[in-house]
C-alpha cells in the first residue's frame, strides 16, 4: 500500500477491504469522493470514502493542499527529505532552485540556482553556498570576517508562483565557518527561544500573525468607500477584494496556512488615489513555521501588487487621523497536542494568565523587536485600536494584550443556524488564543516572535503567586481611553513612544534575552543601537506641526519590513 495513504478506521475489517479493493490509493482532487460521509466524528484528521465503488483514504491535512510540492509528495513539508525533492524537481521539470533568507532590515533576499544538472541540484540541495554576511546583518557582522553558509530547510520548499520558470524555492538558516549555527540569525534566535520554552515548561509554543497593510490605486469615482469605515467591506465599495484574494492564493501555494482574509478598517482617498486597508490572518502552527508565513507573504503581496501596477505599504502609519497597520501576534500555549490555553473550566488557564503576565512585565521591551522606526510609535496612540498602555482583557481592543473570543460556550452554534443538522458536542479548545497587538510590520519577524516567546517563559516562571497577581492588577474591562476610565488609565504603564526609549527599555532588561542563552549579547547591542540611531525622542511632536516633516517620514518608512 502506498506510504502515505492512511488508514483512519480502528476496524481490521475495514482496513483489509481497503487493502483489497485499492492496492495504490491515489488521492487527487479528482477521484476525492464528495457523495459520501466520513467514518464517524472521532477518527481525527484522516478520512475514508467511497468513489465508484471504490475506498478512497486521505489525510485531510494533505487533501486539497494548494502547495505543488506537498500536493506531489502526498507528505506533510516536515516529512520532505532530499531525495523527494528531487524527484519532485525531476518529475516536474523544474530549472533553477532559489534560496530566500531575511536579512538585517527583515525583506527577504533571494539567491537563484540554474539546475545544470541532478548531480548539481543535489550538491545545492546538501552543501547550499556561502553569502557575505556583512551586508546582510551590517549590525552583528564585520566585513573582516563575514562569510556565511546558507544551507536549506526542506520543510519550507515551493515552486515560485510568479517565475515563469519552474523554480523551486526554499527557506534557509545561517551557519558560520565552523558549521554551526550563526548565534545571531534572527532565525536561529528564534529556535533557542522554542527550545528553551520547552525545556522550561514543558509545553510548546505557537503563534499566529495578522498582516494588515495598505494597497492603493487610481480612484474610481463609483461606489466611494465610507472614510474609515471599511471593514469587511464587500465590492463594489471595496475595490481591491479580488486583489487579497489572489494574494492568498498565492501565499497558500507557498504554504501559508491562512485561516480567512478581509477589507479592515482604514480607507480613504487622497490626491486621486485609492487606498485601501486589507488584512491576512493565519493559523495557529509552530511559532517558527508561524515566523516563515509572515515573511513569505509580505514577499507574495509585494510581488502581485507590482505585477498588477499597484501599490502597497506595510508601514505602521502612511498619514495622520487614519487606521494605522499592525502585524498583531496570537499565541497558545500546547501540551501534548493539546491547547493548555483553556482550564477544564472553558476559561482562560492559570497558565495562559501567568504567560501573560510575563508579557506584562515584558512589554515596553517588546516593542524593541516589534515596532522598529519612529513611525511605528505614531500608530500607537488612543483612539485608533492601537495599544498605548500595559493591560490585558478579554475582548478589549484598547489593550494591549487581548483575549478573543475562543468558541468555549459549549454550544453547537452550527446547528442552531442550520436546522437539518443534528446538535453535536465538537472540540473546539484548540481555538482559544491570546493576542498582543503592539507590533507591526517594521518590526524583525523572528525575533519579535523570540522576544515573546522569553516573556512568556518569563512568566510561566515565575513563581504562580506573583505571577497571577501581575495578571490580576493589569486586567482591564473596560475601554481606558474613555473618559470616565482616566483613573484606571492613570495607574498603567506607558508604552515607549519613541524608538529612544524603546531601545532603554531593551537595556533595562536585556538579561531576560539573553539567559538560557537565547538572544545574543551584540545581537542585542546591534537592535539598541539601531533603534537609537533614529534619534526620534521628540520627533513625534515635531511632525505633526510640521506636515512636511510627516510626509518626509512617511515616505522614507513606506516600504518597511
Amino acid at each position: 500500500m502506498k506510504k502515505n495513504a492512511y488508514i483512519c478506521s480502528p476496524d481490521a475489517e475495514l482496513a483489509q477491504l481497503v487493502e483489497r479493493r485499492l492496492p495504490k490509493p491515489q488521492v487527487t482532487s479528482s477521484n476525492l469522493a464528495f457523495r459520501s460521509k466520513t467514518l464517524p466524528a472521532g477518527i481525527g484528521p484522516k478520512g475514508v470514502y467511497c468513489f465508484n465503488n471504490r475506498i478512497i483514504v486521505m489525510d485531510k491535512n494533505i487533501a486539497l493542499n494548494p502547495n505543488q510540492v506537498v500536493a506531489f509528495l502526498q507528505k506533510h513539508p516536515e516529512e520532505f527529505t532530499r531525495e523527494d525533492l528531487l524527484r519532485f524537481i525531476c518529475d516536474n521539470g523544474i530549472r533553477m532552485i532559489d534560496f530566500m533568507y531575511p536579512a538585517e532590515d527583515g525583506r527577504v533576499k533571494t539567491l537563484n540556482f540554474t539546475v545544470n544538472s541532478l548531480a548539481y541540484a543535489e550538491t545545492i540541495l546538501t552543501e547550499g553556498e556561502r553569502v557575505d554576511g556583512s551586508s546582510l546583518f551590517p549590525s552583528f557582522i564585520e566585513a573582516g570576517n563575514s562569510d556565511l553558509y546558507v544551507i536549506p530547510r526542506y520543510r519550507t520548499a515551493f515552486v515560485d508562483p510568479f517565475n515563469e520558470i519552474p523554480t523551486l524555492c526554499l527557506l534557509c538558516s545561517f551557519f558560520d565557518k565552523s558549521g554551526e549555527p550563526f548565534d545571531c540569525a534572527p532565525h536561529e534566535t528564534l529556535r533557542r527561544a522554542e527550545k528553551a520554552f520547552e525545556a522550561s515548561t514543558g509545553m510548546q509554543f505557537e503563534a499566529m500573525g495578522e498582516l494588515e497593510y495598505y494597497v492603493i490605486c487610481e480612484e474610481d469615482p463609483l461606489f466611494p468607500a465610507t472614510d474609515q469605515k471599511g471593514y469587511h467591506e464587500s465590492e463594489p465599495f471595496a475595490k481591491l477584494n479580488d486583489f487579497r484574494r489572489e494574494c492568498m492564493m498565492h501565499v497558500a501555494r507557498t504554504g501559508g496556512q491562512i485561516k480567512y482574509g478581509h477589507s479592515e478598517v482604514g480607507n480613504f482617498t487622497l490626491d486621486g488615489k485609492i487606498y485601501e486597508q486589507n488584512e491576512i490572518e493565519f493559523l495557529p502552527c509552530p511559532v517558527e513555521t508561524a515566523a516563515d508565513q509572515l515573511l513569505l507573504a509580505k514577499w507574495v503581496i509585494r510581488n502581485l501588487a507590482y505585477r498588477y501596477g499597484l501599490d502597497v505599504s506595510f508601514a505602521p502609519k502612511i498619514t495622520t487621523g487614519k487606521a494605522g497597520s499592525g502585524m498583531h501576534i496570537h499565541m497558545r500555549l500546547m501540551r501534548d497536542g493539546r491547547n493548555a490555553t483553556l482550564g477544564a473550566d472553558g476559561k482562560l488557564s492559570e497558565e495562559a494568565r501567568r504567560a501573560i503576565a510575563g508579557l506584562m512585565q515584558m512589554a515596553p521591551s517588546i516593542t524593541a523587536f516589534g515596532n522598529k522606526n519612529p513611525t511605528s510609535y505614531f500608530r500607537l496612540v488612543p483612539h485608533q485600536e492601537a495599544p498605548t498602555n500595559v493591560c490585558w482583557g478579554d475582548c478589549n481592543r484598547s489593550a494591549l494584550v487581548r483575549v478573543p473570543l475562543g468558541w468555549s460556550s459549549g454550544t453547537d452554534m452550527c446547528s442552531k443556524a442550520n436546522p437539518l443538522e443534528k446538535a453535536a458536542d465538537h472540540d473546539t479548545t484548540a481555538k482559544q488564543t491570546f493576542e498582543m497587538r503592539c507590533p507591526d510590520c517594521s518590526a524583525d519577524i523572528y525575533q519579535l516572535m523570540a522576544g515573546l516567546c522569553v516573556a512568556a517563559r518569563i512568566g510561566l516562571e515565575m513563581n504562580p503567586e506573583k505571577a497571577l497577581a501581575i495578571a490580576a492588577d493589569k486586567y482591564v474591562d473596560m475601554d481606558i481611553h474613555r473618559s470616565e476610565n482616566a483613573a484606571k488609565l492613570a495607574t498603567l504603564e506607558n508604552l515607549p513612544t519613541c524608538c529612544a526609549e524603546s531601545a532603554s527599555a531593551l537595556e533595562k532588561v536585556r538579561a531576560c534575552y539573553e539567559a538560557a542563552d537565547v538572544f545574543r549579547p551584540r545581537m542585542i547591542d546591534g537592535i539598541i543601537k539601531a533603534l537609537r540611531a533614529h534619534d526620534d525622542a521628540n520627533l513625534h511632536d515635531a511632525a505633526r506641526k510640521d506636515p512636511e516633516l510627516m510626509r518626509k517620514l512617511v515616505e522614507q518608512y513606506f516600504y518597511c519590513g
